[in-house]
């Protein structure tokens, strides 16, 4: 019945954009949700008015079309200048919000601001890009593309079936926004689209007179740099991310490579910023553990046994065994009998001692690893190591490694080399990284499904752009078998079938293990077929294989989505097959000569021709999925690939009641059914149920893979105002060449708190430990107080003294090192105090967090408790730094071998993590010293920090207070009625 309506209101729609805008082709088709028909609605108008501008730019030369660039510009300098002062004011409001939900609100006024810059000219612009990308590139945008360039522009997500030319679309707003100067990144899923995309659409920009650059794995800091400055620069999610972290960790600012975090479109955005989200960046370096430790508990493994959990009575749990695996949550932990015959197998006495807790975390995770994780699905054995292999694309992540002694587990399993446990050196989310760009768009054929995290995460509106064509792509129901046994036998019939009228075929799967098995399958039917997984063998064809899946009779084996961003055109792809017509002549395509490209490419278009009009009166491409994946999604992206620009094309999935999403979420029901209908093997069943259950499962499982990527977000945005401080702090500090007043100002706030801890002013004199406070100074500077001195004084007068007294031994120390070298001193101690403290605050922050789950026993929210501490962790980390860099300052004496000293400030080795997020558990790490009253830290990152005359060249005077030292909890002494900290202080 809602059908029926839908189709009722799509049609007066459609009536009303053909009435009123004649020369706008875009059809509405029925799977598109309403609020995206408005959407399309309200951007027509200036769809009509690019399309209205068309001949005359097409009537421009070459030179006026490349002059448009410059006028453009004019353009938006003058209205950046009428803006700005608007900017700059939400610019502080953002900077002063104290939610993350307030600094979103102010966000998207910020990006609409900057919007309206840039609308006086966006038709003009989008006209020009599309002329010039018919000249250069012979592709002329549809009209569907420039409504989706114009929901990329407004910072929104365009969700585009596949083959309507997402790369195309990117274009029109790229080109746009780049205008301004300020960096457009263009993110991609892999180096290769990176690379490819780049030089495909370069032209159009170089034409227009824009550079382009590409960041790739393998390039050093000078080139990143160049490629960084670039108008527009093509790269990779994690590339983007771990440059930003590197930024954060060099000791010179010319060695940083990030210019800024403007505009990025994200290329396939619901794998980066869904699917990878789930794991977090990580810098980490080794740690100094023995690994014997693994070997000794994997050898343990055989001697325990699996068993059983029984929750049927709530308030009488039983479990048998040594260890209860949990498929659902993809965990295994040891029940309370397995800990004590683990213990004694390991030959400790308790896994709850001090000393030896470690082990029962160490042991769980073997479990896991021998249990939860699988050679050829979760990962492969490459050279004697292991390589995690990409659970949503099939790709293998050479250089990503598990975490929290993870993969080390998986090493001793696999009798492979165990690489050191690592520690972290910095991390980030990729949901705190892209939401430091002012204005985020993304293109993907699928994001529908996850509207509502990409709302509720990135304020990021979905909105589903027409196809260009009618979609003829038939959806056959999913066929459900008892085994996996009986299923493949079906999968190769179908595919022998299919095969021998010439019709291609794509099969999907989930491993690589189901991808081999049906590759000797289908080699004992001699069907003659292409194998892509992540086998090392398989690196770098994958585009060539993809790209040739639609041939006449080709039968194809992908895991998941490997080969995404390549076109599958029925006939097969006429480039790639030039190509092997060549090779076939043992003549290498880079080095053929014209006559020879000439030929082969006049070849593979002739045939490519005659095999589409074949194929396309067979049915086209079909899509044969060999199990569900555990995201719609996903297998949304699978059925997305047959049917591309009008072709026609089907789709079908194939399940058992082993395939894990059925035998976990869920089988029981259908099961149930096939028992009481006496089904014979081999008898399948295709009910509207069938479809209805798995479809409930799956949207069981995003539901939990969204609370896991959600949890993540909460508490990383604990750790990411900590880290926006600390990164603060450095920049300043690399950018400044005169941090002496800086470090005075350091000393003085840790002498008043000293005098204030022994000689507390609101205590009587009796209190007061002067003989301690004197031992204190002369501990931490090379200055000798005598507490007769101080018998008269009131604590404010003894805090002045002392200060004059450490001021004037900072300046016989300058004068003892030189100006020159204690200005280096300054910014490489400090640099190093920083990082030295930021990385075991890191530690320590995991530690608490592996525990604070607990907290929720004692009905306190562990959220808040995580907050509650680590703020006061925080505190307490600045505390350190001030006063370890102090002592560092005033007691370092010169030394003759400069090597010595560079060795103690060069970096150890990194490695670049992909951890598995799992639940918390036990391990709480608790605090080394009480935690402050509040946070006061104007030199450790606060606005406003850094005193007057830092960052000057030349020598500085001696910093001295002349007049009462105000409190930062104290009310401004300028009569605004804010507190000091608030006020003033920031100024």
């Amino acid at each position: 019945m809602f059908g029926f309506f839908k189709e009722k209101i799509l049609a007066g729609k459609q009536k009303k954009l053909k009435r009123k805008y004649p020369g706008v082709n875009i059809l509405f088709h029925k799977e598109m949700p309403i609020p995206s028909v408005d959407e399309i609605m309200r951007l027509a108008p200036i769809v009509a008015e690019i399309n209205s501008l068309e001949e005359g730019i097409k009537s421009l030369s070459d030179a006026e079309l490349k002059a448009k660039t410059d006028v453009f510009k004019e353009h938006i300098t003058k209205e950046s200048q009428v803006h700005e002062p608007r900017i700059q004011e939400l610019q502080d409001r953002f900077n002063a919000a104290a939610t993350p939900k307030e600094k979103e609100k102010i966000k998207e006024i910020i990006k609409n601001t900057r919007n309206r810059i840039f609308d006086d000219i966006l038709p003009q612009a989008f006209a020009v890009v599309r002329e010039v990308a018919r000249r250069k590139l012979n592709m002329r945008h549809f009209d569907v593309q420039l409504a989706g360039g114009l929901v990329l522009h407004q910072g929104n997500i365009a969700e585009m079936t596949t083959g309507e030319g997402k790369t195309l679309v990117a274009t029109l707003p790229v080109y746009l926004n780049a205008l301004a100067g300020k960096g457009v990144h263009v993110v991609t899923v892999n180096d290769y689209l990176a690379r490819r995309d780049c030089e495909w659409m370069g032209p159009v920009y170089e034409f227009l007179g824009l550079s382009i650059g590409v960041i790739q794995h393998d390039m050093n800091p000078e080139q990143k740099q160049k490629e960084y400055n670039c108008d527009i620069t093509y790269g990779t999610n994690n590339e983007f991310g771990f440059d930003y972290l590197r930024d954060n960790m060099v000791s010179r600012k010319e060695d940083m490579v990030h210019r800024g975090y403007y505009y990025a479109i994200v290329d396939e955005v619901d794998c980066i910023l869904v699917d990878e989200s789930r794991t977090p960046l990580i810098i980490s370096g080794p740690a100094e553990e023995s690994t014997d430790k693994y070997y000794k508990i994997d050898r343990i493994m055989p001697k325990l046994q699996k068993g059983e959990r029984d929750d049927s009575d709530k308030d009488n749990i039983v479990e048998t065994g040594d260890f209860i695996i949990d498929e659902k949550s993809r965990t295994t932990y040891l029940t309370e009998q397995g800990e004590i015959k683990a213990a004694r197998l390991l030959g400790i006495k308790s896994m709850h001692d001090i000393d030896s807790m470690e082990y029962k975390h160490h042991v769980n995770q073997a479990l896991r690893a021998h249990n939860n994780f699988t050679r050829d699905v979760d990962y492969i054995v490459k050279d004697n190591q292991v390589v995690i292999v990409d659970e949503f694309t099939g790709r293998i992540m050479p250089g990503r490694r598990w975490s929290d002694g993870l993969h080390q587990a998986i090493e001793a399993k696999e009798k492979a080399k165990i690489e050191r446990e690592n520690q972290t050196l910095a991390t980030i989310t990729f949901q705190n990284y892209f939401r430091m760009y002012e204005k985020l768009g993304g293109m993907t054929g699928t994001a529908f499904t996850e509207s509502q995290e990409f709302h509720q995460i990135y304020n990021l509106e979905v909105v589903v752009v027409p196809t260009d064509r009618i979609l003829k792509r038939r959806q056959y129901p999913d066929v459900i078998y008892r085994t996996a046994k009986e299923k493949f036998k079906a999968i190769v019939n179908e595919i022998t079938e299919l095969h021998e009228k010439g019709r291609p075929v794509l099969v999907g799967t989930i491993s690589i293990e189901k991808s081999e098995l049906l590759s000797q399958m289908l080699k004992q039917k001699g069907i003659p077929h292409n194998v892509l997984n992540a086998r090392p063998e398989n690196a770098g064809r994958e585009a060539e294989i993809i790209a040739q899946a639609g041939g006449y009779g080709a039968v194809t084996i992908a895991t998941n989505m490997a080969g995404r961003g390549t076109d599958i055109l029925l006939g097969g792809n006429p480039v790639f097959l030039a190509d092997s017509y060549l090779r076939q002549e043992e003549i290498d395509p880079r080095e053929a000569d014209q006559d020879q490209k000439e030929k082969a490419r006049e070849e593979a278009n002739k045939k490519t021709i005659a095999d589409h009009d074949k194929i396309v009166e067979l049915g086209g491409l079909h899509m044969l999925g060999t199990e569900r994946h555990e995201s719609r999604r996903i297998d949304n992206q699978l059925r997305g690939r047959c049917g591309r620009q009008g072709d026609p094309g089907s789709s079908r999935f194939y399940l058992s009641l082993e395939d894990d999403l059925m035998r976990i979420f869920g089988s029981d029901r259908i099961s149930g059914i096939m028992e009481r209908l006496g089904m014979p093997e081999g008898q399948d069943i295709q009910h509207p149920l069938v479809s209805r259950s798995i479809e409930t499962a799956q949207r069981r499982v995003e539901g939990h893979n969204f609370d896991i990527r959600k949890q993540l977000l909460e508490y990383d945005n604990v750790m990411n105002r900590q880290r926006e401080v600390i990164y603060l702090e450095r920049r300043r500090i690399l950018e400044q060449d005169n941090l002496k007043n800086h470090i005075l100002e350091m000393a003085e706030d840790v002498v008043y708190e000293a005098v204030e801890l022994y000689a507390n002013p609101d205590l009587p004199e009796s209190d007061w430990d002067l003989r301690e406070l004197a031992g204190w100074v002369e501990n931490k500077f090379p200055v000798s107080s005598e507490v007769k001195q101080w018998q008269e004084l009131k604590p404010e007068q003894i805090a002045e003294q002392t200060f004059g007294q450490v001021s004037r031994a900072y300046q016989t120390k300058e004068e003892a090192l030189g100006k020159e070298g204690m200005r280096h001193l300054e910014k490489i101690i400090m640099l190093q105090m920083i990082d030295s403290k930021w990385k075991d605050h890191l530690h320590a922050m995991d530690n608490l967090r592996e525990g604070i789950g607990l907290r929720a026993y004692g009905q306190r929210d562990p959220l808040v408790e995580y907050s509650h501490e680590g703020h006061a962790m925080f505190t307490d980390m600045i505390a350190r730094v001030k006063e370890e860099t102090l002592e560092f300052m005033f007691k370092i004496q010169p030394v003759s071998e400069e090597e010595e000293v560079r060795n103690i400030f060069r970096p150890s080795a990194q490695e670049f993590l992909h951890p598995e997020i799992s639940s918390l558990g036990p391990g709480a790490q608790r605090l080394s010293r009480p935690p402050a009253n509040d946070i006061a830290l104007p030199d450790m990152g606060s606005e406003g920090g850094v005193p007057p005359g830092a960052g000057e060249g030349g020598p500085a005077e001696t910093y001295r207070r002349s007049d009462k030292k105000v409190g930062r909890n104290d009310p401004c002494p300028c009569g605004s009625g804010k507190k000091y900290k608030k006020c003033c202080a920031k100024q």
